[in-house]
């Protein structure tokens, strides 16, 4: 998460949508960065509107505009089945290696995913507290779009740099487990569907 105080502007980091990217690219103009551990760096939409920015706004007498990335979901489930392939920093339980990505989509589409597949739901992620969400949404894939944002609200050219990459895999969907998925992850398709640029 990173806070622009003068700006009031705040980017909250949606795990695998190039946060770590960005993070390193802006953490020298933030007023706040929270990098660690990762259940504060990924401060969610509903705990920044009831905790952090109410102090925030006390602090500045200013309303701040929340901003946020969003990935396609069948390419943020890819992400972390890959992601999870990796040897480093992955625990064993949570390892993906010994499982294909349709088995991946089909566990994390039960009520109670095993913990391999236990990675929450962008959804949810950026579902706000009461009436408050994320004021500006950005897909993923059009990472662009965000950049020239930011570079507009912080006045300076920014250029992100490749970090936390996860490694190429099979992202092979049969068409029973594409349609269990697009059931059960209505709420994240229709969100990202209402992002503008698509």
């Amino acid at each position: 998460m990173l806070v622009f105080f003068d700006q009031r502007l705040v980017f909250l980091a949606t795990p695998k949508t190039g946060s770590t990217a960005i993070e390193s690219a802006l953490q020298p103009l933030a007023a706040l960065t929270i990098e660690r551990p990762p259940v504060l760096k990924h401060t969610n939409a509903q705990r920044f509107h009831r905790f952090i920015g109410p102090y925030l706004e006390a602090a500045s007498g200013a309303e701040f505009t929340v901003t946020a990335m969003m990935r396609e979901p069948v390419s943020w489930l890819g992400s972390w089945y890959r992601y999870r392939q990796r040897g480093d920093g992955v625990e064993a339980r949570n390892r993906t290696n010994d499982v294909t990505f349709d088995e991946f989509v089909q566990a994390w589409c039960r009520d109670d995913p095993p913990a391999f597949a236990d990675v929450g739901r962008q959804s949810r992620f950026l579902k706000g507290h009461k009436d408050k969400s994320v004021d500006r949404l950005f897909r993923y894939e059009r990472i662009k779009d965000f950049v020239d944002f930011l570079e507009d609200q912080l006045d300076c050219a920014i250029t992100l740099p490749r970090l936390n990459v996860s490694p190429e895999g099979d992202l092979t969907l049969g068409d029973r487990t594409r349609a269990l998925l697009e059931r059960e992850a209505a709420a994240d398709f229709a969100l990202y569907a209402s992002i503008p640029g698509g």
